[in-house]
């Protein structure tokens, strides 16, 4: 009998990692200690946040994202907690809040200042207090503003029987779970579970005898499954399938740098004209060293390729907390990838601006750009009023800019001011890049109004 291998193509068996470059790295950056198996990192397209050391309480750094290079000992943290900060996480539908979890049985929510923190920021939103033993973990939910999760060590309760699970996440619409863990022999272990039977597993597979944990990233829009171990340098991914064996192994990044901890980059965040489709940000603690890997599929045009970019789910909330809390229940808020394109799903809540921007004044919006491929969220403009429209412009100081600095104020003395100086020139070409693509987008947003209304109607 003559033995045929399977073989199983894949549009993603060629995706590997590109690490950045040490000057588009964050260096000197005293990364946390800590033993809590997180990953001490969340990230968003405004900023990156680690955790870190400090000398009493717990404490956060975040950093712009373009702020690559050395750290400042001294810049400033977001510190509040009385004990050591176990897990950050970004809200989904506002760039500019996030929740930390800490050992002194809190969760504090923070909004962090559209400029840049010129001292430790130690006031936050709203403190949460329910746990009475330390909180690991908090988690938004994907599809409704304003709910938050929590996990802490209060009642702790698992099965040791078999596969020894440590992280369990789902596999979008798959209706299976995946769960990572060690088997009854000790060796690092996957699992993938039926959500409606989790009597025992449908698959496993064994990876190796090391002790760190596994860290599993799913990406439901290519189907594709990431693999980080605490304590290694690599990156094992795998292509998930609804058959057996359900998870088919492509290849791994190799690094000589083991992660203490790591981030991902939110699909809204990448770089369509480089084919990325995930980005990891690997803590390294011996180095001190955050180090950006982007995970590219190699193609030969440099056209944006729609077969890697399906739609995506946005930063636009489907439900309200209200709404889910009675009970209801919507897919997410979807978009395109592709330069100067809008929502491709209607909007659920009222339009104009995210509904957690809530203390913006009514004379402000919010608008979307793209900028090199990458989409971005513009910080808020005030519109123009009516009079300068026509020309009645109200008097005013005008002053002299050149490249976006004011030519009447005295040059940028230390690294923050020459910073600002930098964020107001993006500013500034943001502005002009959306001035040139707004034909186009309008173009888009009829398009796409034309398209749902004749969804909705089909519907009906």
């Amino acid at each position: 009998m003559s033995w045929n291998p399977r073989y199983r193509s894949s549009k993603f068996r060629h995706v590997f990692g590109k690490p950045a470059s040490k000057e588009n790295c964050y260096d000197s950056v005293p990364i946390t200690h800590s033993v809590q198996d997180n990953h001490f990192c969340a990230v968003n397209p405004y900023f990156i946040a680690v955790v870190t050391e400090c000398s009493c309480g717990g404490a956060f750094f975040v950093i712009p994202l373009n702020q690559t290079g050395k750290l400042d000992p001294h810049y400033p943290r977001v510190c509040g907690h009385k004990g050591n900060v176990l897990d950050i996480k970004w809200n989904p539908f506002n760039d500019f809040e996030i929740a930390s979890s800490s050992e002194d049985t809190t969760i504090k929510i923070w909004d962090i200042p559209k400029q840049l923190l010129t001292k430790n920021l130690t006031a936050c939103k709203k403190e949460l207090m329910g746990h009475t033993r330390r909180v690991g973990l908090v988690e938004w939910h994907p599809t409704a503003s304003n709910i938050l999760f929590s996990s802490g060590y209060d009642f702790k309760e698992a099965s040791c029987t078999g596969h020894r699970a440590n992280k369990v996440l789902f596999l979008g619409s798959l209706n299976k779970l995946l769960s990572t863990g060690t088997s009854r022999w000790n060796n690092r272990q996957l699992a993938v579970w039926d959500q409606d039977n989790l009597s025992q597993p449908v698959s496993e597979t064994d990876l190796d005898g090391s002790s760190g944990v596994l860290f599993p990233f799913y990406d439901a829009d290519t189907n594709m499954l990431y693999v980080v171990g605490k304590g290694d340098g690599n990156i094992r991914y795998y292509e998930v399938s609804a058959d057996k064996p359900h998870l088919s192994y492509l290849t791994e990044y190799c690094s000589r740098s083991p992660q203490k901890g790591i981030g991902v980059m939110p699909k809204r965040g990448l770089d369509v004209t480089s084919c990325e489709i995930f980005r990891f940000y690997k803590l390294i603690t011996t180095k001190g060293l955050i180090e950006p890997i982007s995970m590219i599929v190699p193609r030969r045009s440099e056209s944006y390729q729609e077969d890697i970019y399906p739609p995506t789910a946005g930063a636009r909330p489907s439900l309200t907390a209200q709404e889910w809390l009675r009970g209801m229940n919507k897919e997410p808020v979807m978009v395109s990838l592709r330069p100067c394109s809008e929502l491709l799903s209607p909007q659920p809540l009222l339009p104009g601006r995210p509904p957690s921007v809530s203390t913006a004044p009514s004379n402000q919006t919010e608008k979307v750009v793209v900028e090199d491929g990458r989409r971005t969220f513009l910080a808020l403009e005030e519109k123009v009023p009516r009079q300068a429209a026509a020309g009645h412009r109200p008097e005013e100081k005008t002053s002299r800019l050149t490249n976006g600095f004011d030519m009447e104020c005295p040059p940028p003395k230390t690294e923050n001011e020459l910073l600002q100086v930098f964020y107001r020139q993006q500013e500034e070409i943001r502005r002009l890049q959306e001035l040139l693509t707004q034909r186009e987008v309008q173009a888009k947003q009829l398009e796409l109004e034309v398209k749902n209304s004749r969804m909705s109607s089909e519907r009906f």
